[in-house]
């Protein structure tokens, strides 16, 4: 099981980084799959009533990837963190398959609640570089966080969202309003999303003016 869950890190880099040379290059240089490695033994010993220790080996991988894993967040399948600098993830955090998430992501709590906290993440999100996931509800499966996003309440599955606070813009590849299409560089500005909205209502007021003014 233990090896099977590296050899899934080591495949998910090689899915989803052009830059990935090999599984060895993987194995041996991806931040990624060191900070995995290190979560998967000390989520084991967390499990098993060694906190302490758990929690020395989640601050060692820590200090040698800048990636803070808490040992008792649960992580599925072939997750793929690039880059990884300064990612952390929280205690309650439940992540499904086949995720990515980008540098500087925060899977983080509030602050005021106690017990589940942190947010779950569906199977085959991805969180775009310095997103902030911070709240105990779901991400839906196949959803999409834009760079630099604040997630504050719950997405539903296909979908994408983006803006501080974040909103929906698309939703089963049907668009929300006006947006550009995400990824991680043609990524939509939420000033111009805000204006489109503004627009649009504006016409629609405009229709309602002129309905009145011809009774």
């Amino acid at each position: 099981m233990f090896f099977r869950s590296i050899r899934e890190d080591v495949r998910a880099v090689l899915e989803r980084d052009p830059a990935a040379r090999g599984a060895v290059e993987a194995f041996l240089l991806y931040p990624s799959v060191h900070a995995l490695l290190w979560h998967r033994a000390a989520n084991f010993l967390y499990r098993h009533k060694l906190k302490f220790l758990a929690r020395w080996i989640s601050q060692t991988a820590r200090f040698c990837t800048g990636i803070e894993i808490h040992p008792a967040a649960k992580i599925g399948r072939g997750l793929f963190i690039d880059h990884g600098m300064g990612v952390v993830i929280g205690e309650t955090t439940v992540i499904g398959d086949n995720c990515t998430l980008y540098q500087g992501v925060t899977l983080g709590g509030t602050g005021k609640d106690t017990g589940k906290r942190h947010p779950t993440l569906g199977n085959n999100v991805m969180v775009g570089s310095g997103a902030k996931v911070l709240g105990p509800f779901k991400v839906g499966d196949n959803s999409k966080i834009a760079a630099g996003a604040v997630v504050l309440c719950e997405v539903p599955p296909n979908s994408t969202c983006v803006g501080v606070p974040a909103h929906v813009v698309r939703i089963n590849g049907e668009k929300v309003r006006c947006e550009a299409d995400l990824d991680q560089v043609t990524m939509p500005d939420p000033v111009e999303l805000e204006i489109c909205d503004m627009c649009a209502r504006i016409e629609e007021l405009e229709k309602k003016i002129c309905e009145l003014e011809k009774k």
